[in-house]
């Protein structure tokens, strides 16, 4: 897995993002200050973009973000207030970082893209340069560009992963910004969700009918978006079971711990799309069905 080194990040550079290949999808993931070199606190998807669309360009003051093309390609057109560079993104597994005061914009669009935005602060209009003018003449002034990362008050929910049920687990609407151009979900820390996003992972390339999942989580929570196509979620509490129909860009599937979760009946061509509160950590997945039952039976912790 490629580290990316903290030193080099005022330049735009291609960070290759790990890829785990199973016959029943692939999976990448990107985790806070590891595959990308800030702190997740924005995450936010285009898609419905009509092929050949180009998006406006802008530039943020203090904020880095990472690109990636989910499915799909597009280029991404990066000036520096002197010069234009082109980069091509048409895969799943790599993506483009790029520095606070860089301007960027994004054009041909391929249809049926998926493009995948991950930023270093929460949506702040007054870091927002949308004039190319205004932002030539910051870059003549030597604008400051330290990373400013924006704090929030919202504290985790923390359950007891034994008295957890799948009432807990709601499906939610995410924001969402209607435009000729593509469509556009944004999901601000602090604002419009309950937990900071430390992880973000899709699967992609799965089967028609293939299925995910089989496990629960002792401490982590999750969103859950079908980015594209469909798929059901199965959430097991121990005592009851039900189904959860994905199949809209705008709508998430909010997972507390301590719940067991199969992901089944995807559709093919479909993009299976999670935010985690926490990095990957093997010792607080549940991964024996036997052992989830028996945890939540006997109301220990996990």
């Amino acid at each position: 897995m490629n580290t990316p080194d903290t030193e080099k990040t005022n330049s735009p550079s291609i960070i290759n993002i790990p890829k785990i290949c199973d016959k029943r999808g692939n999976l990448s993931f990107i985790e806070s200050g590891v595959t990308i070199p800030f702190n997740i606190q924005r995450v936010y998807w285009i898609y419905d973009v009509p092929g050949g669309e180009n998006r406006d360009g802008h530039a943020f003051k203090t904020q880095q973000e990472f690109i990636i093309a989910i499915s799909g390609s597009f280029d991404v057109i990066l000036n520096d207030g002197i010069c234009d560079t082109k980069y091509s993104l048409n895969r799943s597994y790599y993506g483009l970082l790029v520095p606070a005061m860089t301007w960027r914009r994004i054009e041909n669009f391929s249809t049926n893209s998926l493009c995948l935005v991950i930023s270093s602060a929460i949506f702040d209009e007054n870091d927002c340069i949308r004039d190319f003018n205004d932002f030539k003449a910051l870059k003549e002034i030597r604008l400051d560009t330290d990373n400013n990362i924006m704090s929030n008050n919202i504290s985790q929910n923390i359950f007891s992963t034994s008295e957890t049920t799948i009432d807990d687990c709601h499906q939610i609407n995410l924001p969402f910004i209607h435009r000729s151009r593509g469509n556009l979900t944004s999901i601000n820390n602090g604002i419009d969700i309950p937990f900071n996003i430390e992880r973000v992972y899709y699967l992609y390339d799965v089967p028609a009918g293939a299925e995910r999942g089989g496990h629960a989580h002792s401490e982590l929570h999750q969103y859950i978006v079908a980015a594209a196509g469909s798929f059901n979620v199965v959430l097991d509490d121990g005592n009851n079971i039900k189904t959860v129909s994905l199949n809209r860009p705008q709508k998430a599937l909010n997972i507390v711990p301590g719940i067991w979760r199969e992901v089944v009946d995807f559709s093919g061509g479909a993009i299976c799309l999670v935010l985690a509160s926490n990095h990957y950590n093997e010792n607080e997945y549940i991964r024996d069905k036997s052992d989830f039952y028996c945890l939540k039976k006997s109301c220990k912790k996990f």
